[in-house]
Formats: C-alpha cells, sequence, structure tokens
C-alpha cells in the first residue's frame, strides 16, 4: 500500500523550480539579468506578495512562499558557492597581489562608512550600541548580486572587477568581527569587547591555518583519487563535499562559511582540476543564488513601502547615496580613475546580504526593536533590488570615452589568458607539440581526461589540466574564444571530432588542426570544418621515405621538398574530399 505523501512539504521547492524554469529563459529573451527577476519573482510569491492574500483565498497558499525561513538555509549557501568559485579565479599570488586594494580600499570602506552611518544613528536619537551596530550592517554590499552580474558582462577581471571584489572580500573578513561586537554590546561578552574580540580572533586565525594547511596537503591528492574513476558523479560529490567541509569548518571557529570555501577555492585554483571544478560547480551555483535572490525578494514588504514611502525610500536612497559618495572619494585616493570610482559606487552602494545578517543579530540581542529591524531589512532589499539597473547604468559610464592621457594609469590584470594556443590531449603528441611552442615562445593551455597524465605534466611544470573538452562551458574557460589557434591531438577519433565540432561552433575564424587516424578519418574532420587535418597513416609513410631515401644517399635536400610536395599534395586531395560537407562558414575567406 502506498503512503501519503505530503505535498505541503514539497511546495517551496516546485515554486522555485517552477520559477527557475519561467523567469530566467524570460528575462533572457528580454536581455534583462535574471537577477532581477529573481528578485521581483520573491516580492511576488513571498509572504508580503501572495502570501498575504492567502487569508483571504487559502487556494493561493499553494502558489506563495509562505515560510521564507525553510528556504534561508539552502539559499544562504549561494552565496558560499560563489565565494568558492572566487577563489578558484585566484591564487594565493593574485590575491598577494591584490592586498593594497583588499587591506587599504576595503578596509578603508568599511571603517569610513560605519563612522559616518553610525553618527547619522547617533544624531537620530539611538543609543551607541544600537547606532554601531546598524552602521556595521548598512556599510556591507552585495556579493552575491554584484559578482554574478560582473562575471556575466565579462568584466570581473577588469578594473571595475577587482576593485569591487577586494572591497567586498574585506566586507566578508569584517563579518565575524562585527558579530562579535554586536554580541558584547548587549551582554554577551561577560569581560568585555577586547577579551571577545581576542577570544575569537585568535581560534579564527589557527583555523584558518590549519585549514590552508590541510587543504594544501589534502585537495591536491583527493581530486587526483577521484579524476581516476573518470566518474563525474564521484567528481560532483568531491566538490560539494570540499564547500561544504571548507564552509562548515570556518563556521565553526565563528568566521562566515563563505570565507572558509573562499579559501578552498584559493588552494584548488593552484591545481590542474580547477576548470573542471568550475564547470562541474556551475550549475549548482546558478540554481542557489537564484534562490537566494528569490529568498531576499521575500523578505520586501510592499505594503510597508506603499504605507511609508517617503520613509522606505528616504532610507533607501540614502544609503545608497551616503556610500557611494564615500566609495567614489575613496577610489579616487587610492588611485583609480573616476570612471572606475563612479561605477563602484553604484554597484557597492546599496546593501548587502551580510546587513540581513547583523540587522537580525541586532535584533536577537535587543539593540533595536521590531518596528525598526523590518524598516531598515525593507530599505536594504530595495537597495539590492536596485542593483542590476545601477548597474546598467554604470556600464554606460564605462563605456564613455577614456579618460586624459595625464590621468591616473589602470591597473592590470594579475595575468592575461589571451591569445593562446590550446592543445586538447596532452599525450606523446600533444607533449611534443607543446614542447615546440615553448621553443618558439607561443604561450599554450593544455587539456586532458587522464588525471595520472595531468598529474605529471603539472609537476614538470607545464600548464596543463584536467577536464572534459567536449563541453562548450569548459572550451570557453580555457580561452577558445580569444586563441591563436586550437591542435586537438586525442587517441580516439571520435573524441576528436566532437571537439572539433564543438570548437567550431564556438569559433568559425580560429585555426583548427586535428590529428586524423587515417585518409578516412582526415576526410571526416575536414568536413567538419578543420583548418588542418594530419593522417597518422600518411605522416608515418612520409618520414620512412624520408629516411629510407636519405639512408641510400639522396640528397637530403631533394628528400625534404619532395616530402612537402607529397605532403601538400595528400592535403590538397583530402581538403577537397571534405570540402563539400565542409560549412560555408568554417572556410577561410579569400583575401580580394
Amino acid at each position: 500500500m502506498n503512503e501519503t505523501v505530503d505535498l505541503s512539504v514539497y511546495k517551496e521547492a516546485l515554486l522555485f523550480l517552477a520559477t527557475a524554469g519561467l523567469v530566467a529563459p524570460l528575462f533572457f529573451r528580454l536581455r534583462i539579468s535574471p537577477v532581477l527577476g529573481y528578485l521581483l519573482a520573491g516580492v511576488a510569491l513571498g509572504p508580503y506578495g501572495l502570501g498575504s492574500l492567502a487569508r483571504k483565498a487559502p487556494w493561493l497558499d499553494w502558489l506563495a512562499i509562505s515560510n521564507v525561513q525553510t528556504i534561508d538555509r539552502i539559499a544562504a549557501f549561494g552565496v558560499v558557492v560563489l565565494l568558492f568559485t572566487m577563489g578558484l579565479e585566484l591564487s594565493f599570488e593574485r590575491l598577494r597581489r591584490m592586498r593594497r586594494l583588499v587591506f587599504g580600499l576595503g578596509l578603508s570602506q568599511v571603517v569610513a562608512t560605519m563612522l559616518v552611518l553610525t553618527a547619522i544613528a547617533l544624531a537620530l536619537g539611538l543609543k551607541p550600541a544600537a547606532a554601531l551596530t546598524i552602521g556595521g550592517a548598512l556599510s556591507m554590499s552585495s556579493t552575491a548580486i554584484v559578482i554574478p552580474l560582473l562575471i556575466e558582462s565579462r568584466r570581473l577581471a577588469a578594473p571595475i572587477g577587482r576593485g569591487s571584489f577586494a572591497v567586498l572580500l574585506f566586507q566578508d573578513l569584517s563579518v565575524a568581527p562585527l558579530l562579535v561586537v554586536a554580541a558584547a554590546f548587549s551582554g554577551g561578552a561577560e569581560r568585555g569587547l577586547g577579551w571577545a574580540l581576542v577570544s575569537i580572533l585568535a581560534p579564527a586565525a589557527l583555523a584558518l591555518g590549519a585549514l590552508i594547511l590541510v587543504g594544501r596537503v589534502a585537495l591536491r591528492p583527493l581530486f587526483h583519487s577521484v579524476a581516476e574513476t573518470k566518474s563525474p558523479e564521484f567528481f560532483l560529490a568531491a566538490c560539494l563535499l570540499v564547500v561544504l567541509g571548507a564552509g562548515l569548518a570556518a563556521a565553526a571557529s565563528r568566521l562566515s562559511m563563505g570565507l572558509g570555501a573562499f579559501v578552498a577555492g584559493l588552494l584548488l585554483a593552484e591545481t590542474e582540476y580547477r576548470r573542471e571544478i568550475e564547470v562541474t560547480i556551475a550549475p549548482f551555483l546558478g540554481l542557489l543564488l537564484g534562490l537566494y535572490f528569490v529568498s531576499v525578494g521575500a523578505e520586501i514588504n510592499p505594503a510597508l513601502i506603499v504605507a511609508k514611502p517617503g520613509l522606505i525610500l528616504g532610507v533607501t536612497a540614502a544609503l545608497i547615496g551616503l556610500k557611494g559618495v564615500i566609495l567614489f572619494a575613496l577610489a579616487r585616493g587610492f588611485g583609480l580613475p573616476s570612471r572606475i570610482g563612479a561605477e563602484m559606487a553604484l554597484l557597492l552602494g546599496p546593501g548587502g546580504e551580510f546587513g540581513f545578517v547583523m540587522i537580525g543579530a541586532a535584533l536577537a540581542a535587543g539593540l533595536i526593536d521590531r518596528a525598526l529591524s523590518t524598516t531598515l531589512v525593507t530599505a536594504v532589499a530595495m537597495s539590492m533590488l536596485a542593483i542590476p539597473p545601477l548597474a546598467r547604468l554604470g556600464a554606460l559610464i564605462d563605456a564613455r570615452p577614456r579618460p586624459r592621457a595625464d590621468a591616473p594609469p589602470e591597473e592590470a590584470p594579475p595575468e592575461s589568458e589571451e591569445r593562446r594556443v590550446v592543445i586538447v590531449g596532452y599525450g606523446r603528441v600533444g607533449a611534443l607539440i607543446g614542447d615546440m611552442l615553448d621553443m618558439h615562445k607561443v604561450p599554450f593551455v593544455a587539456v586532458d581526461s587522464d588525471a595520472r597524465l595531468v598529474g605529471s605534466a603539472r609537476d614538470a611544470g607545464k600548464p596543463v589540466y584536467y577536464g572534459d573538452a567536449s563541453r562548450p562551458d569548459y572550451l570557453r574557460r580555457c580561452g577558445v574564444e580569444t586563441a591563436r589557434a586550437v591542435v586537438v591531438t586525442m587517441d580516439s577519433p571520435s573524441a576528436n571530432e566532437t571537439v572539433v565540432e564543438t570548437t567550431r561552433r564556438l569559433r568559425r575564424d580560429v585555426t583548427l588542426v586535428a590529428r586524423a587516424r587515417d585518409a578516412d578519418h582526415a576526410r571526416a574532420l575536414y568536413a567538419l570544418g578543420v583548418t588542418d587535418a594530419v593522417p597518422e597513416t600518411i605522416e608515418a609513410s612520409l618520414q620512412l621515405s624520408e629516411a629510407v631515401l636519405v639512408d641510400i644517399g639522396v640528397p637530403m635536400g631533394l628528400v625534404i621538398a619532395s616530402i612537402h610536395e607529397k605532403r601538400d599534395e595528400y592535403r590538397a586531395i583530402l581538403a577537397a574530399a571534405g570540402a563539400p560537407e565542409r560549412p560555408r562558414a568554417a572556410r577561410k575567406p579569400r583575401r580580394a
């Protein structure tokens, strides 16, 4: 006999999946960021939207997110995964180069914003403890919205991306001390604020050091072992284990889960598994962030806005304006161009997700009352709702003519990954090609799905990564859209054809050279659009012919000339045989 299923348990999950399936494609077609769609969906489906109407029409309860707390914890994990992927995009060396922005601009932003907002709160009659806590809460910005918007516009590695990320990273580092301050003000720290800070920060620093040490020792062997199984499921499980484990280890030390995941990402950024991890985790990141944005939208109370529009919109505008002015001034002080400072002010002026955490902590500690908490939460959520349109305005500022030549120069990216040759398959053939490219000082990146081979190549200092190059998203992360050429050298003919087909879909103009098993395989590759196909059997025959002719005394110059002539003849025959099936766009245009 079948058990009765309680459908209400799955209601929030079904509503979110329906929202993801409808909102994201719709806003993509409208060329509007899906972030805005998720936020608006949260407003509509949340307890202040359809949830408030469910009292009069109970059937609407099935279309409303009536209990936001049921999705809050899972939604918060989206921010943790986001910071993990941010760590993958960096490394300890890159972070060291960014230390001036992180511990200079980031620290200055948090301190200056807190002081200004605290002074305003004191002037409005709040007690010092409440004023300082609110100042800290409102000084935070939204990592979960700003970073995806920068990634979507492909400007995370640009000066605006690095400056914004530096500020957001320091804000994440400051959350734990600020929460300690709030607890001390509420009487949670009997020995005083100084002792509370020491008792929290000292174990946290030790835990962070232990996390880095264990990660350096264990992470690469873990992924090497999992990669050898060639199981996508096991690889995914390892990714989620590292993210969740590092996050919980940091949380146990009273640091934020996001900081622990970020450190794990930094450690994995230096391994050959970085690209494959990025591709594996990307679908979960998109869904979890979508859920997070829905939960943020659900915190907005339209009735309160309608009842007190001047108060809510005034607080929202004042928050964005004050933080924006401070950020702009600090960015100019640290030598960033005016247009970068203005765009950072628009992106980071609104409130952030950690503001909700601190406001909740202040409410629980009795530092503020329920009415003030609701007003602040609604204002912060409203400001976050404004980030996507503000980001568009900021992009317009960045698109304007560049400043005068005597303006301070922009900081160059830590490393450039443009115009490289991509080698797919790093066996004997791929390794030899890599050696020849090194000899001629041509930068390259190689990909292979053999974990043991990749590990030995990485030990030798070669830029080889573990991954599946047949996936378009993985090839994009390897830089195929800016590559000088792509060389496909895998043993499997079908695998070579799949990668060739995928590459040609992504880039119609890239030089694409592929290894072929024999003449028939070469013809098939030419039909798929390769620039050149090199058949193993024909090349072996030509090399054997060259060896025997030289050995029997034929002059080497004549032999080499005849070999080149025969190679060109075969190439022309094979290309012509494959040409009728080749897509027109794949052919190189003739010069006028």
